[in-house]
């Protein structure tokens, strides 16, 4: 019986001429009416956006917590099983017999560009610092954080957000979209990628949707990114210049202020836009190559001057637990605790004080001694036995807690990112196998950011177990743990020279990142079209700006990023939908397609 061939006819309707000539209407103005529409609400009525944002983020989450954790983990075991079926993972990303488009070593190169990016530079020892000092394992009070004990469940939360179930997020987009482009003759957007699930509905406003909600999700995605790129960038402006306006001085350690990132903001932009309408490809990739420099001699400091033998030590046997806990990484989800449940969870003693307990037992960002400490009257004057059954009481909602805020805020931004990357790694990857690009895109950056996290990590780590560092990089705000963690381990012009490169390669990074970022959100735009006018870069760079400054600005006295971050996880939600749907579609175009060659081969041999 003969199968029907694919749906391929995808029409995107776009401006004939005009200002908006070569793009969709519908995408344009829908995105561009979401983005204007947010940017006013967060100016006008800053601390309205930012606590309906914050409100209706924690309400996502009481949600869909446990739904962001078990896709994720789908995700991944979704491209395993593609990439070992011998009928999937051999298909061609191209005609047949067609031959990679770059050598292995161009091809492992960008990969590892776009692996180290601004994240990287970010947290790279604020990660394993973080959770060395907070994990399930130590809000679990199974062991005391930021102690020799905590270092392997540490690691294994840092492997998590950093490996193989992160890097499946991006290729789950990148190959839903190169496999369609490269097989189908198909236009590199989102759309193409549910046409087997939904045929000719993608030629009209369902379409749309579909690549309106990548938009969305790539200018959040990217605004996080940058927004957590120009903190760090202002403090490596404070350590070399020492410029207090930037910061401020009023917590226990120097922190961005709002002034400061607005300004680094306008700069970085800036230099982003001039970089997308400068048309000089070769200008991108001089800086990429740049990146690639100085990444290795920031590496390459780490390993003289810090801990390596600690570190590679660290690695083998991070990866080993890794392994090992793998699957329990992959689905375990913790859900919401009510107070009701809490109360009836607590010993008959402490039952009449459900109140006063509450907040301090389920705080996931806490800890025993600081439950206790924060206790007062009736409360306080529990026994030794009942506090601590008090606080075990209270162990499913500081789980859920620090899942929500850690984990599910990391799955949704490597979601939200992953139009970007997707595209990226889609367009590197024609004439490669199905499984060449699964275990080339999955694990190989996987194990370039393990390298990196456990080399910068496990020295700045190592300082404070030995009493080297005395708390001073645990103490320092996240952005500006690396140029402690330097100032630890060098002194006079070394220092400086290290400190002077990290700041312009985490210029060189936001820049290419905010230029990349400008470009898909064209290319989504104009249907698969690369080429785009400089009058469209400039307004999406513009529109960028305005996003991530409206929302730096609507933050108020809070953390500058959480209004970004708020913003970000909850426009990741539609998407990581579109997400789950890519892979059914994937699963249908894959199966249904070796149907068809098994079909075509049997009518050959008669």
């Amino acid at each position: 019986m003969s199968i029907k061939p694919p749906f391929t006819d995808l029409e995107i309707r776009k401006a004939a001429s005009g200002f908006y000539q070569g793009h969709s209407l519908a995408i344009a103005f829908l995105s561009k009416g979401i983005m204007v529409a947010l940017v006013i609400w967060a100016l006008v009525w800053p601390a309205n956006a930012n606590g309906v944002l914050g409100s209706l983020n924690w309400a996502l989450l009481e949600g869909f917590n446990a739904f962001y954790i078990i896709i994720v983990g789908l995700f991944a075991f979704f491209l395993f099983i593609v990439a070992l079926l011998p009928q999937t993972g051999k298909r061609i990303m191209g005609t047949p017999g067609e031959k990679p488009e770059f050598s292995n070593f161009s091809w492992f190169s960008m990969m590892f560009g776009a692996g180290l990016g601004v994240g990287l530079m970010v947290f790279a020892t604020a990660e394993p610092l973080g959770l060395w000092g907070s994990n399930p394992v130590v809000v679990a009070g199974d062991v005391a954080g930021n102690t020799e004990a905590a270092l392997t469940s540490g690691f294994r939360y840092t492997f998590l957000h950093y490996g193989f179930h992160a890097w499946a997020i991006y290729v789950v987009t990148g190959l839903s979209l190169a496999y369609y482009a490269y097989t189908r003759d198909m236009p590199l957007t989102i759309r193409s990628a549910l046409t087997p699930l939904f045929g000719k509905l993608m030629n009209g406003f369902l379409g749309h949707v579909v690549d309106v909600l990548g938009v969305v999700a790539t200018i959040l995605g990217v605004s996080v990114t940058i927004g957590f790129g120009v903190s760090q960038f202002i403090d490596g402006l404070y350590a070399i210049t020492g410029m207090e306006w930037m910061m401020d001085m009023t917590g226990d350690a120097p922190a961005p202020a709002t002034v400061g990132l607005i300004a680094g903001l306008l700069v970085i932009m800036s230099l982003s836009i001039i970089s997308a309408v400068s048309g000089v490809g070769r200008g991108v990739k001089y800086l990429s190559n740049l990146n690639l420099v100085l990444s290795i001699i920031l590496l390459l400091t780490f390993v003289v001057f810090g801990s390596f033998l600690f570190a590679m030590t660290t690695y083998a046997s991070a990866m080993v637990d890794y392994i090992l806990n793998f699957i329990s990484l992959s689905f375990e989800a913790y859900n919401p605790q009510s107070v009701e449940a809490f109360s009836a969870a607590l010993p008959e003693a402490a039952q009449p004080h459900a109140a006063a307990l509450a907040d301090g037992a389920r705080n996931a960002w806490g800890s025993y001694d600081g439950f206790v400490a924060g206790l007062s009257g009736d409360a306080a004057a529990l026994d030794e036995d009942t506090l601590r059954a008090a606080y075990d009481a209270g162990a499913d909602q500081r789980l859920f807690g620090w899942q929500a805020g850690w984990t599910t805020f990391y799955w949704a931004w490597w979601i939200a990112f992953s139009p970007f990357v997707g595209l990226f790694l889609a367009r590197i990857s024609k004439g490669r196998t199905v499984r060449e690009f699964i275990i080339g895109c999955v694990f190989a950056p996987a194990l370039v950011c393990f390298a990196w996290m456990t080399i910068l990590g496990g020295t700045a780590i190592d300082l404070e177990l030995t009493g080297n560092a005395e708390g001073a990089i645990i103490g320092a705000s996240n952005t500006a743990k690396l140029f402690v963690t330097l100032g630890q381990m060098l002194e006079g012009g070394l220092l400086s020279a290290i400190t002077v490169m990290c700041v312009v390669l985490i210029l060189t990074f936001l820049v290419t990142s905010a230029d990349s970022g400008i470009l898909v959100m064209n290319t989504i735009m104009s249907g698969g079209d690369q080429e785009i006018g400089n009058k469209h870069k400039i307004i999406w760079g513009l529109i960028l700006t305005s996003v991530i400054g409206a929302l730096l600005l609507a933050a108020g006295e809070n953390n500058p990023l959480d209004a970004l971050r708020n913003a970000m996880i909850i426009g990741a939600l539609p998407f990581t939908m579109v997400m789950g749907l890519m892979c059914v579609s994937l699963a249908k175009a894959l199966f249904r397609d070796q149907k068809r060659d098994t079909a075509a081969s049997t009518a050959a041999a008669e």
